[in-house]
C-alpha cells in the first residue's frame, strides 16, 4: 500500500494540487510545497504518457513525501494500465455513473485473478528488477478515485461509493453543474444539494469525498461542507492570478508616482 493510500484511509486533512501544465519543473516546484499529492490531468489536457512519466519522476525527486495521481481521460482499462505502469500512486477516473462502472475501474486497476490489468515490467516494477514482487503486491495498493459528475452518478452515489476497491470519490463541480443545467452557478441550491448527496453517500460508506477549489476564498466553504480532502488550486490559475496581481501592483505604483510628480510640479 502506498503512503498516499494509507493517508486516505486514516487522515482527514489530505490535500493535493492540480497540474495541467505538462512540464516537469512545474511538477517539481509544486511537489516541493509539501502537498500530499499532485494530480496530473490527462482528461482535458494534451499531455502524453512520456510527459506524465517525466512529471512523475520530478515529483519523486522533490524533497518531501508528495505522490502522484493521474486523472485518466475515461474508464478505459488500456489507458489505466498504461498510466499505472509508469508507477504512480493512484488514478482518478471521470464520469462514473453506476456501481457497475466503478467495478470496471477496480478491475482495470488490479491484476488477475482480482482484475484484468495486463502484466508488464515497466517503471512501476523497476523495469523488471522488482517484477514478481510488484505484481504480487500491487493489488490493493493503488489509490482508486472515481468522479461523480452527472445526475446518474448522483442517483447511484451510495452504490458507487460502496464498491469494494473504490478508495475515494471526487465531486467534479464544473461538470456536475453543467449536467444539472446550472453551469457555474456555484451558490445554486441544487448544486449544494447535489454535493450533499455525494457527501452523505461517502459518510454512509466511510468513503472519503473530495473536490477541487480554484478560488482560495472557497476553501473554508468546502471544509465546512464536510469534504474529507481537497485539491487546492490549479497551476494555470495560480500563474494567471499571480501575473495579474503583480501587473496591477506595478500599474498602481506607476500611477501613484505619476500623481506625486504632478503634485510636486
Amino acid at each position: 500500500m502506498t503512503m498516499l493510500k494509507q493517508k486516505f484511509d486514516t487522515a482527514t486533512d489530505v490535500v493535493g494540487a492540480w497540474l495541467s501544465i505538462g512540464h516537469p519543473t512545474v511538477a517539481e516546484v509544486t511537489a516541493a510545497q509539501d502537498f500530499d499529492f499532485v494530480l496530473i490531468d490527462t482528461e482535458h489536457t494534451p499531455l502524453g504518457l512520456q510527459t506524465v512519466e517525466n512529471m512523475s519522476r520530478s515529483v519523486d525527486a522533490a524533497d518531501g513525501d508528495t505522490e502522484t495521481i493521474v486523472r485518466v481521460p475515461s474508464n478505459d482499462p488500456v489507458r489505466i494500465k498504461r498510466v499505472l505502469d509508469i508507477g504512480v500512486a493512484g488514478v482518478m477516473v471521470p464520469m462514473v455513473e453506476s456501481a457497475a462502472e466503478a467495478e470496471r475501474v477496480v478491475d482495470a486497476v488490479n491484476y488477475p485473478p482480482n482484475g484484468i490489468r495486463g502484466v508488464a515490467s515497466g517503471r512501476a516494477a523497476e523495469y523488471g528488477d522488482d517484477f514478481q514482487e510488484y505484481v504480487t503486491e500491487a493489488n490493493g495498493s493503488i489509490l482508486t478515485i472515481v468522479q461523480i459528475e452527472t445526475q446518474s452518478g448522483l442517483d447511484n452515489a451510495a452504490e458507487i461509493a460502496a464498491v469494494e476497491g473504490i478508495d475515494a470519490v471526487f465531486v467534479g463541480p464544473a461538470d456536475l453543474s453543467a449536467n444539472l443545467g446550472i453551469f457555474g452557478q456555484w451558490e445554486n441550491d441544487r448544486l449544494t444539494a447535489a454535493i450533499e448527496t455525494v457527501l452523505d453517500a461517502g459518510a454512509e460508506t466511510n468513503t472519503p469525498v473530495g473536490t477541487l477549489v480554484v478560488d482560495p476564498a472557497d476553501i473554508e466553504l468546502r471544509v465546512d461542507q464536510g469534504f474529507d480532502y481537497l485539491i487546492v488550486g490549479k497551476d494555470t490559475s495560480h500563474l494567471s492570478s499571480a501575473n495579474e496581481a503583480i501587473r496591477q501592483r506595478y500599474e498602481t505604483a506607476v500611477s501613484r508616482q505619476a500623481g506625486t510628480s504632478s503634485t510636486e510640479d
